[in-house]
């Protein structure tokens, strides 16, 4: 089954802003993700995330990019066979996940 993706409007600006480049290795990532977007304790692409200092993503999952530095931090939405894609940012000092938790309060 493929998943539908749905981006918020901040993780739309962030795909804009990369360069076409790093946009075609997102978003070949997120097609092959959304094929099975799981976590990966079921099978599935999706990292899980967990609780950090600065932020609580435990219900997060994430898609590494290493090469490139970059993430994709989304949430399953399972009732409706759904990915939000919440943010696309370079892991830098954790920054990709303090957005994360930014935009989560942002969004409730």
């Amino acid at each position: 089954m493929i998943w539908a993706v749905e981006f918020l409007p901040e993780a739309e600006d962030d795909f804009s802003r990369l360069d076409g480049s790093r946009q075609r290795l997102i978003a070949k990532a997120i097609e092959k993700a959304r094929k099975n977007p799981l976590p990966s304790t079921e099978g599935g692409y999706g990292k899980p995330l967990g609780n950090h200092s600065v932020s609580a993503l435990a219900e997060l999952l994430k898609i590494k990019l290493k090469q490139q530095g970059l993430r994709i931090v989304y949430r399953l939405q399972r009732t409706d066979t759904r990915m939000l894609i919440i943010v696309i940012g370079v892991r830098t000092d954790g920054e990709v996940y303090k957005e994360t938790q930014r935009r989560i309060d942002r969004h409730k």
